[in-house]
C-alpha cells in the first residue's frame, strides 16, 4: 500500500484497513511521512519512547518504591545484590551481574530454604519499569499455580544489578529443582516495559543459554500475565518430568482449558516451539 498523502491530517482519516494493521502491532507501520521525514507526531512519539527506554535502563531498583512496601511485606521479599556495586559498573562490566556479592550469598543462605521445587527470583535487568509494571500481577498467579501443584516455593529475593547468568549462582546456593528469574528485558522503541522469565532445571555454574528456557515479551501488548504464568508453570512441570531444560526441551502450549496435551499427539502439539534466549 502506498504511503498516505502528505496532506493527510490524522491517522483517524486513514482507510479502515490501515487502522486494523496498526492495531495488531506496536511497530510503527504505515505512519505516513512529510516529504522525506516522519510526521511531527511520529517524531515526538519516537523521542518519548527513546527517553522511556533510557529511563528504564538507568533507574536504580528500590524495593519499597518500585514494588511497594505492602507488596514486599505480603510476599516476604528481601533484597540482595550482585558483584556490580553500581548501575554504571553493571552496564560496563556485564560479568559482574552474573554472580552474587559475598554478603548477598550469605543473605540467601540465611533467608532462603534449599531444595525447593520452585525458586523464583526477581531481577532488575535492563528495565526496572518492566519489574514495576508486571511482577505484581504475575507473582500471585505463579504462587497459586505452584500451590495447586503441591510444589514447595522458596522465599523470593529481589536482585539488584542482575543478569540472566545469576541463575547459575541461584542453583549453586539454593539447589532448587526449577529456578525462575523474572527480569526486565532490554527496552526497545516499541515498549520499555517488557519482562522476561528465564528458567533452568537444577542450574549449575557451568550452564549456558543452551541450558535455559525463556518466556519473553510479557507486557500489555505482548504476553499477558495470566498466559505467562500458565506457560511458566507448564514449562516447570515439563522440566521436572523430563529432568532437563534448555534446547532439549520443546514448549507444549496449554489448551484453552489449561490442560496440556500428551507429548506428540494432537494438533496442539504441532504448534510446540523451541524456546531460545537472549543474553542480558
Amino acid at each position: 500500500m502506498p504511503d498516505p498523502p502528505d496532506s493527510l491530517p490524522a491517522h483517524a482519516d486513514w482507510p479502515e484497513l490501515v487502522g486494523k494493521v496498526r492495531a495488531r502491532t506496536p511497530a510503527r507501520l504505515l505512519v505516513g511521512r512529510s516529504g522525506a521525514a516522519y510526521r511531527t507526531a511520529t517524531q515526538i512519539e519516537l523521542r518519548e519512547a527513546h527517553a522511556a527506554a533510557r529511563d528504564a535502563v538507568r533507574a536504580e531498583l528500590d524495593l519499597s518504591v518500585h514494588l511497594g512496601e505492602e507488596f514486599a511485606k505480603q510476599w516476604d521479599i528481601f533484597e540482595v545484590c550482585t558483584q556490580a556495586a553500581t548501575k554504571e559498573e553493571y552496564l560496563l562490566r556485564p560479568h559482574l551481574g552474573r554472580r552474587f556479592s559475598g554478603v548477598s550469598r550469605l543473605d540467601l543462605l540465611r533467608n532462603c530454604s534449599r531444595n525447593n521445587h520452585l525458586q523464583i527470583a526477581i531481577g532488575d535487568g535492563l528495565s526496572v519499569t518492566a519489574v514495576t509494571a508486571h511482577v505484581p500481577p504475575l507473582l500471585p498467579l505463579l504462587h497459586e499455580g505452584a500451590r495447586t501443584r503441591a510444589w514447595s516455593f522458596g522465599r523470593i529475593p529481589v536482585i539488584r544489578h542482575c543478569r540472566v547468568g545469576i541463575l547459575n549462582d541461584i542453583g549453586e546456593i539454593l539447589a532448587p529443582e526449577v529456578a525462575v528469574l523474572l527480569i526486565g528485558e532490554r527496552p526497545g522503541l516499541a515498549t520499555a516495559e517488557s519482562l522476561s522469565a528465564y528458567m533452568a532445571y537444577r542450574p549449575q555454574k557451568t550452564d549456558t543459554d543452551a541450558n535455559r528456557n525463556l518466556v519473553s515479551n510479557i507486557h500489555l501488548r505482548g504476553v499477558q500475565p495470566h498466559d505467562a504464568a500458565r506457560r511458566i508453570l507448564n514449562l516447570a512441570q515439563q522440566m521436572m518430568s523430563l529432568g532437563t531444560s534448555g534446547c532439549q526441551l520443546s514448549e507444549e502450549w496449554p489448551l484453552a482449558n489449561g490442560s496440556v496435551p500428551a507429548a506428540g499427539t494432537g494438533a496442539e502439539c504441532q504448534a510446540a516451539k523451541r524456546i531460545g534466549s537472549r543474553v542480558l
